[in-house]
């Protein structure tokens, strides 16, 4: 097993109609609903809004720890991302993600091995690899597999 870092937990109660969570810290306290375009009445934050903001935050994490090893300075970082809601072909729901990252200190080519790099030791692209698509871009580029 390995070894643990640093442990977050949230309660929830409601799920996505109704929903409330916070975490055991106290730093993040949301209402959860069903956004409008999917029907929903209420303002309130979803699951796949709560997952962008955390991919993206450890994704730029993972981007910064990278180019030090690589003795790179990326510059101010940045990362844009889109989590969509989608069926699979069996009806079951999956998640589709988009990473755009913007690099401005690196040429082209920098900034897309250090993205494909990033994205080889980021925790949210390893716990998801093989089970989600996720499109990465780096200043503009498309990024191949890691």
């Amino acid at each position: 097993m390995a070894k643990k870092l640093y442990t977050a937990a949230a309660h929830v109660t409601g799920g996505r109609m109704k929903g409330h969570g916070k975490t055991a810290s106290g730093n993040l306290e949301v209402d959860i609903r069903v956004p409008p375009e999917l029907g929903g009445e209420e303002t309130g934050t979803n699951p796949e809004e709560l997952f962008a903001v955390g991919y993206a935050a450890c994704f730029d994490s993972a981007i910064n720890t990278v180019a030090r090893r690589m003795k790179l300075d990326p510059g101010e970082t940045a990362v844009d991302s889109k989590v969509s809601l989608a069926t699979g072909e069996d009806r079951s729901f999956v998640i589709v993600t988009e990473l755009d990252v913007t690099l401005p200190e690196l040429d082209d080519e920098e900034a897309v091995e250090l993205v494909r790099a990033a994205h080889a030791v980021c925790p949210y692209s390893n716990a998801t690899r093989g089970s989600m698509d996720v499109a990465l871009t780096a200043n503009g580029q498309a990024v191949g597999p890691a």
